[in-house]
């Protein structure tokens, strides 16, 4: 009797089980069709999108397809050249402003090292490029689009092996890139915690990855993710970062791993010229002179060439081919561009104003004019024009001191005495015109030639340009960004520079200018300082008042 009922039991349990998997099975049947119609429904959908096609943007119509294309980076592109075209290429930081090809320089170098004699990059070396910016990721490591991740069988869409347990490891772009470039734009930005995964990615040249699901002994496992776990997913690959911060803002942990570039800002005639060849390419003409104002509008070329589009579309909507003065107007107003003044040296000597040399933005060189002024008074000594306080040091450990042009500024009043032009009576107000505060020591040998100038009565040399620190005793230390500024110093007509003795380099004496390399201020005072003539002492006196 007991085994009659667990026959009826098992065979209950066996038809309802059946019927289940029958209705399963049914359904299945009928939505797999449903699924396939669906499934055309969408995939024509796609052929239909992909059939559209926009007209291709200037922008990418104007992208340099060859090195002669990007203008203005000849000395960056030879050392990206010489640090990835060789038998042993190296990572690299490239700092510079945006809209400067940065990007197309470092996709053409690989190009160019896969051809190179003795390269490790094969013909197939990858170019991976992505936005540091928007890389996503998930702490708990389920998605990592850059350094990788694993795909636990406990989320969804684990598919086949998921079902049976496995943990399968996906690439990311470190992956991706291997035997390649990986570049990563605006590397500044991106996440501390994915900054440390690549550090380690980099040391490494391989990610290992971890899961709670895998079990070494499992022969469930396929081989290769075995191999994976226990050997790591290969990312032997170069980097390429580029960035539009300075180098003090890039972690030390990553400048050290790398080699470091500077593509500079362009200069408006370069500028010019890509707007130029933007307009041909987009079958208008252009005047010369339109591309000079674009030039002195544009900060870079990628400016240049939204200028240039947008004046085509107006030209486009009279039926004209031409693009006018007055269409680059009608869009440097409207979009609110500001204009870059034209530095030019004022080569005429005069009494109390000096061509100092300085270094702003992205490593730009820059020509300041700075002026002194000496007036009857009790030997005060003002300065404007300068930072006076800076903030050094992180988040929560901030320190705040007297700024370095400050500092400088003050070695100069204890200067004039120790060279026999003491103030006595007579006040002295040292000036920065311009509107933005000026750091830094470099102005410092530019503040005591215009005191002592404006002391004595003694002219200037127009054509001549300083920069260095000085010192309490009269000596001329080294600055940095020379290089920047003696090109500044070239484009603004100066013919002769004054520069600290330790920054001589042979390259800078190949600019076309008079090169001067002192080590005390006396050497420059000598030069830069014209003799009064008799004229000159006739007129300052009568413009003396009588003592009283």
């Amino acid at each position: 009797m007991v085994n009659l009922v667990l026959v009826v039991i098992q065979l209950a349990v066996t038809l309802v089980v059946g019927v289940y998997f029958y209705k399963q099975l049914k359904q299945q049947k009928r939505s797999t069709p449903m699924v396939r119609r669906e499934g055309a429904k969408e995939m024509e959908r796609l052929n239909r999108m992909r059939s559209i096609h926009l007209s291709e943007p200037l922008a990418e119509r104007v992208r340099p397809m060859e090195f002669q294309d990007i203008v203005g980076q000849e000395d960056g592109i030879k050392s990206l050249k010489a640090i990835l075209c060789g038998a042993n290429p190296q990572h690299v930081l490239i700092y510079g402003p945006p809209g400067i090809g940065k990007t197309c320089a470092a996709r053409l170098v690989l190009e160019a090292a896969k051809k190179t004699a003795g390269t490790p990059f094969l013909k197939d070396a990858p170019f991976v490029e992505m936005d540091a910016t928007c890389v996503r990721f998930d702490e708990r490591a389920i998605a990592d689009p850059l350094i990788g991740s694993v795909h636990d069988p406990i989320y969804q869409g684990a598919g086949p092996l998921g079902v049976q347990g496995v943990p399968q490891p996906k690439p990311g772009a470190v992956s991706k890139a291997h035997g390649g470039v990986l570049f990563l734009d605006e590397i500044g930005e991106l996440h501390p915690i994915q900054m440390n995964k690549l550090l380690k990615v980099l040391e490494d040249r391989k990610v290992m990855f971890e899961s709670a699901y895998y079990t070494p002994d499992d022969n469930a496992v396929p081989r290769y993710i075995h191999d994976v776990f226990k050997r790591g997913m290969p990312a032997d690959f170069r980097l390429v970062g580029a960035t539009t911060r300075s180098p003090e803002e890039i972690p030390p942990a990553l400048r050290s791993r790398c080699m470091e570039i500077f593509f500079r800002a362009l200069t408006p005639r370069e500028i010019a010229s890509i707007a130029q060849g933007a307009a041909q390419r987009a079958g208008y003409e252009m005047c010369a002179e339109e591309a000079e104002t674009i030039g002195r509008y544009a900060a870079c070329g990628r400016d240049a060439v939204n200028i240039v589009q947008m004046c085509a579309g107006l030209a486009q909507l009279e039926g004209r081919k031409d693009i006018t003065s007055a269409d680059v107007s009608w869009v440097v107003r409207s979009g609110h561009y500001a204009v870059r003044p034209a530095q030019q040296a004022d080569p005429a000597p005069r009494v109390g104003a000096i061509h100092a040399l300085a270094v702003f933005g992205s490593h730009q060189g820059s020509v300041l004019d700075i002026e002194a002024v000496s007036t009857p008074g009790t030997g005060e000594v003002t300065v404007t024009g300068i930072v006076e306080e800076e903030e050094l040091g992180p988040e929560g450990h901030r320190l705040r001191r007297k700024s370095t042009a400050w500092a400088s500024a003050e070695n100069v009043r204890t200067l004039l005495a120790e060279l026999g032009f003491p103030l006595g009576a007579r006040n002295l107000h040292i000036n920065f015109p311009g509107g933005a505060p000026v750091d830094g020591p470099s102005a410092g040998v530019a503040m005591a030639v215009v005191a002592v100038s404006a002391l004595t009565g003694q002219k200037v040399d127009g054509a001549c340009a300083v920069t260095g620190e000085i010192s309490v005793l009269g000596q001329v230390k080294p600055v940095g960004g020379v290089p920047e500024k003696l090109e500044a110093a070239r484009l603004a007509g100066v013919r002769k520079v004054f520069i600290p003795q330790e920054n001589d380099m042979e390259s800078l004496h190949e600019l076309g200018m008079e090169i001067r390399c002192v080590t005390e201020l006396r050497q420059v005072l000598e030069e830069i300082l014209l003799p009064v003539t008799v004229e000159e002492s006739a007129v300052e006196a009568e413009c003396v008042p009588a003592s009283t």
